[in-house]
């Protein structure tokens, strides 16, 4: 597993530095450098249909997995208690399948918050 660190930012710098979560709460934005090494900044939003942070008082974890599935890499991986655990690769029929599912899930809960609104 290869250890990372975390900081905290209001805005996520220019130029990422190696093996750092940038995570920025006002912006609601996760950055870092793509795991695997290419160098790729991987930006990820924070949100109930993105990505949820986890803070320990110690240590930052991230889920669902990065799956960097528009890089040439395509490396897949999780931000775990600061550390990045590897996760299984994904076929293109997999990531078209996990693509069309986040759609879902997206429109679900974005009709559900229009729904609850237009009652309030």
């Amino acid at each position: 597993m290869t250890a990372l660190h975390h900081e905290f930012v209001t805005a996520i710098p220019a130029r990422l530095e190696d093996s750092v979560v940038y995570v920025s709460i006002v912006y609601a934005t996760v950055a870092h450098k793509c795991a695997c090494g290419c160098g790729q900044e991987v930006n990820l939003p924070l949100s109930p249909t993105d990505w949820s942070l986890i803070y320990d008082g110690e240590t930052v974890s991230l889920s669902p997995s990065i799956g960097n599935w528009s890089l040439p890499c395509q490396s897949h991986y999780w931000i775990k208690n600061d550390k990045v655990v590897w996760a299984k690769a994904w076929s293109q029929k997999r990531i078209e399948q996990g693509r069309k599912a986040d759609q879902r899930k997206k429109g679900k809960f974005f009709a559900a918050r229009f729904k609850r609104e237009q009652q309030d």
